[in-house]
């Protein structure tokens, strides 16, 4: 951003929505009072009115752009007191500066309001719309130092009487309006000169004043005076620079915590690394330009810059101290001359070749034990000129700077690591960032004029149209309708930012497989809505057909994209993301998660090198939300140490952290210039709700890797996890918020779409950040992304049945244990049980108290037994070991198979043998429902007519008899002894059991 640039903020109040009365009369006149950053505007008054429109704009000026996101912006809305007895409180809005936009990018959004104490009676909603604009401002007078710090220590006090009588309002139940808030803009005053002078004085340096006839939005007096104090603390926060007096609210609290932890690396083990920045050399006499490099060696360690020409190379390369096995380090230049040699071919002929020589020009030593440490808050250290040692060349130079310390330096991200093979990108640390996506929804009402040919043929009146769509290798269609009929069908999308230059749509006739005409519809300018209140604005487009017809009719569509969703692309059952896609609906963070990749052991080889011994060369995936991060890659170790640390915000505590182990394999390439696939070492999962608080996990994880050939166990990582969260308050409130955006709910989409929307933002992020640079491989992100879950496997189903039985074993017990008591198995347990039936039945109202206060204290007492540690993969529950190679190799074959006939006509057997028994078990299921319906729908007349008798004697019967009594009878006779039990079944499930049901009419 330039220096020059000034940043106005627009809020522009449209309208409001079901306000609570306040004016005692059945109605509310309505006004907003805007604050942001020491300023504070208003809105007219609007009478009487429970839905006000407003449209108005009120601007503000940023003082400070690069904190304009921690800044917050808040909306209170007040009853007017002229149509009532007083001013009253009527909700109020705050809005982080993290979710304005640019102008151009602006929704209306609605957002509830808020109480401002536990006793205010608030309702109804506020449709607002914020963004800004940039401006380049008007050079502007020097002002005195002297008159800002007078003009300061005069306007402090009043400030801070604001406050306090703010805060003294704010414990009243129903707020009055400020004292200092001035009357209606109708009969507002015009402002004194001193106040009008003060104010021009303090914005001169950003904007000129606005002119006296605006009155529709006038700024209140009170506030301009906070809001010159402001202008004159935010430049002193200038040219202070950081001082350790700024005020720093919450937010930036946080961010800067999370910065600290993450420079800390408090959750890891600290590696000594020997730092060294080679910048640049300097040749004493004047050659002809000629490529320049250095080269670092260390004992067996040797590695060097790349090759400029008269450019700086300005590298840093870190060795790992505990890997060096010698004390000096030796920095030397070589030039790449280039030298002509002549070859003789026979007796006659001779021919010169050029041959590039490197040239050493000169090297210096430095003892590693006199290498000077760094602890920050030092600042980097400064490189310096060294003299080169050479008998050939002497006066040439190398700057240099070396010094020691550890992976929290600010240069070890850039920095070059020896133990990831020095130049190597495809062995970096990285960070990656999943693009933003948004649902395109594309809603095809009808078609006109369009050009079939005659009306007369019968063809043409016969036939039969769909639309198709596409949005790069998305393609969808409509139903099928006749000609002249309407669609009026949603065809919803995946759109990625920066989004697909055009969506086009095709009209198709079905009965000839001819398309009819096409249309272009240019994504990044259609309209954003954030929720189902604004509907898209319809447009017509004319189709285009083939060459010799320019105009072939026109299409009736409404198109927009979705900010009120979140866009699904992982797994439902490990998501880590639940935020709409809109920037305004954006909430405010509720912690941080800090994970410290310690490092892997006992790693198995999964490839070979030189084709003598096995190898692993390691490195870690982990993803939270839309960032994904890369540890750096260590080559050759079956015991890496990468001990990097990372930080996340977390909006949702009922996600997951996924982390993946990879071979590096794209960092050497075939014979044909194609880079290798990472092999997957394995994967795990921490579930954030099982987390405690500000509480450091340090634990190891088994790794294991589904083959063909079955479960292998492939080493062990060890990580360090931290939940961080500020506000219990916050983070309890999170468990009754809905998990995913509003209009999920408002709006919803079917299964089968989720399904098929998911499986397509899967593919675009694969696709997306296998461009990035290294690329994260696409079957490094299929891996975490889960893509294969709807695909067909035995073991899964096989897992999932018994994940039902174990849900269902709970009640299988009770009903066990009914069945003893019924059986008289324990007979004190028996008597135990009729005299608790004798209490719940005179005293019904304990019933409910007693039930709760037993589960207290059972969870209580089971509280001793909770969950310590955070569960990896469970190898049981997964169904692994009793799962055969034949439906392992099932699991792994891909769409369409590839296996033999035979083998694909095993698995279809076997498949519809389990079918079969599932048909046989959902038949069952439905007959006992037939049964009950059958019963009422005198399907058998003889068993309705008996139970129509029987339902008259119980009427009676309950008529005469009190409900304890027949509870308490009921319970009774189902407990009572075996000598006066039979060993038949009873008579009304005989009688149940005989009921028709519709089996017989299925063929």
């Amino acid at each position: 951003m330039a220096e020059n640039c000034t940043r106005k903020l627009i809020v522009e109040i449209c309208n409001a929505k079901n306000l609570m009365p306040k004016d005692g009369q059945g109605t509310a006149s309505a006004y907003a009072i805007v604050d942001f950053d020491g300023q504070r505007r208003r809105t007219k008054t609007k009478f009487r009115d429970l839905n006000p429109v407003w449209d108005e704009k009120l601007e503000f000026l940023v003082h400070d752009i690069e904190s304009m996101a921690a800044e917050m912006l808040e909306i209170n809305l007040y009853n007017d007191k002229k149509m009532g007895k007083r001013s009253t409180f009527l909700g109020k809005v705050k809005l982080a500066g993290s979710v304005f936009v640019k102008a151009g990018e602006e929704t209306l959004v609605y957002y509830p309001l808020e109480k401002r104490s536990v006793f205010s009676q608030i309702k109804g909603e506020i449709g607002v719309k914020v963004f800004y604009v940039d401006e380049e401002a008007p050079p502007a007078p020097a002002e005195p130092a002297a008159e800002q710090k007078a003009e300061t220590a005069e306007e402090k006090p009043k400030e801070e009487e604001d406050k306090k009588e703010e805060n003294v309002e704010e414990k009243k139940e129903e707020e009055e309006k400020p004292k200092e808030e001035p009357p209606k803009e109708e009969e507002k005053p015009n402002p004194p000169p001193a106040e009008a002078s003060k104010s021009e004085d303090t914005t001169a340096a950003a904007t000129p004043p606005p002119p006296p006839p605006e009155v529709e939005n006038p700024p209140i007096a009170h506030k301009e005076e906070a809001s010159s104090t402001k202008v004159v603390a935010t430049k002193s926060k200038v040219e202070i620079g950081k001082s350790s007096q700024l005020v720093i609210n919450e937010l930036e609290l946080r961010s800067l915590s999370g910065e600290h932890n993450r420079i800390a690396y408090d959750l890891v083990d600290r590696m000594p690394f020997l730092y060294v920045r080679v910048v640049k050399a300097k040749r004493a006499n004047k050659e002809p330009a000629c490529p320049l490099h250095a080269k670092l060696v260390i004992g067996t360690h040797s590695i060097k810059t790349k090759s400029q020409i008269d450019k700086d190379w300005d590298q840093v390369f870190a060795f790992d101290k505990e890997g060096l096995n010698s004390s000096s380090l030796e920095v030397s230049v070589w030039a790449e001359e280039e030298k002509k040699e002549e070859q003789k071919e026979g007796d006659a002929a001779t021919t010169a070749t050029t041959v590039v020589v490197d040239n050493c020009l000169g090297a210096v030593s430095f003892d590693l034990q006199e290498v000077p440490k760094r602890v920050p808050p030092d600042s980097p250290l400064a490189p310096q000129w060294y003299s080169l040692e050479s008998e050939k060349s002497p006066g040439n130079d190398v700057m240099v700077s070396v010094w020691v310390w550890t992976q929290a330096d600010e240069a070890f991200q850039e920095a070059w690591q020896s133990d990831s093979g020095g130049l190597i990108p495809e062995t970096r640390a990285k960070v990656y960032l999943s693009p933003k996506l948004w649902y395109l929804r594309l809603t095809v009402i009808q078609t006109q004029d369009l050009q079939l040919g005659s009306v007369s043929e019968p063809k043409v009146r016969s036939s039969e149209l769909y639309v198709k769509a596409q949005l790069g290798a998305q393609l969808f269609k409509t139903s099928r309708t006749p000609v002249g009929s309407a669609w009026n069908e949603d065809l919803v999308f995946v759109a990625a930012e920066p989004f697909e230059p055009f969506l086009v749509v095709m009209v198709e006739d079905w009965s000839n497989g001819q398309l009819v005409g096409q249309a272009k519809i240019h994504v990044p300018s259609l309209e954003r809505r954030t929720d189902d209140k604004t509907e898209p604005k319809s447009r017509w487009f004319n189709l285009v057909g083939a060459e010799n017809k320019p105009y072939a009719g026109r299409i009736h569509v409404k198109a927009c994209l979705e900010g009120g969703y979140h866009v699904l692309d992982e797994a439902a059952h490990v998501t880590s993301d639940v935020q709409a896609a809109a920037k305004q609906l954006a909430k405010p963070p509720i912690g941080l998660l800090d994970v410290g990749i310690r490092g892997a052991s006992n790693l198995l080889p999964v490839k070979t090198k030189d084709g003598t011994r096995g190898t692993t060369d390691a490195y870690v995936v982990a993803k939270y939300g839309q960032k994904w991060i890369r540890t750096r890659t260590i080559l050759d170790r079956f015991n890496p140490r990468w001990n990097e640390q990372y930080t996340w915000d977390v909006y949702d505590p009922c996600t997951v952290l996924t982390i993946g182990v990879f071979d590096n394999g794209r960092y050497k390439r075939d014979e044909t210039g194609k880079p290798g696939r990472d092999l997957r070492i394995g994967k795990i999962r921490v579930l954030l709700s099982t987390l405690d608080t500000n509480k450091v996990y340090l634990n190891s994880y088994m790794l294991t890797v589904l083959l063909p050939n079955g479960a292998k166990k492939m080493g062990e990582i060890e990580i360090a996890v931290r939940f961080s969260c500020s506000s219990w308050l916050s983070l309890i409130q999170a468990y009754g918020t809905p998990l995913l955006p509003r209009m999920h709910y408002l709006r919803p989409l079917g299964p089968a779409q989720q399904d098929i929307l998911r499986q397509t933002a899967m593919r675009i992020v694969t696709a997306r950040l296998a461009r990035s640079e290294p690329p994260l491989g696409q079957e490094v992100v299929q891996f975490m992304l889960d893509t294969d879950t709807h695909v067909w496997s035995m073991r899964k189903s096989k897992a999932n049945w018994f994940r039902v039985v174990g849900c269902l074993s709970h009640a299988a017990i009770l009903a066990r244990w009914l069945d003893g008591i019924r059986t008289w198995a324990h007979p004190p347990t028996t008597i135990l049980v009729h005299v608790l039936l004798i209490a719940v039945v005179m005293c019904p109202q304990l019933v409910l108290s007693t039930i709760f206060m037993y589960a207290f204290l059972i969870l209580a007492l089971r509280f001793r037994y909770r969950m310590r540690v955070p569960h990896n993969v469970d190898l049981r529950l997964s169904y692994v070991d009793a799962v055969g190679p034949d439906e392992l190799d099932e699991e792994f074959d891909g769409l369409p198979t590839t296996r033999s006939p035979d083998t694909v006509r095993f698995r279809y057997d076997r498949l519809r043998a389990l079918a079969s028994r599932a048909q046989t078990l959902l038949g069952d299921v439905a007959a006992q429902g037939e049964r009950l319906e059958a019963l009422f729908n005198w399907k058998d007349p003889r068993a309705t007519g008996i139970f129509v008798v029987v339902c008259l004697f119980a009427s009676l019967l309950f008529y005469v008899v009190p409900f304890k009594v027949f509870v308490l009878g009921s319970g009774f006779y189902y407990i009572r002894h075996p000598r006066f039990r039979g060993d038949m079944p009873s008579a009304p499930l005989n009688f149940f059991r005989r009921l028709p049901s519709l089996s017989d009419q299925i063929m």
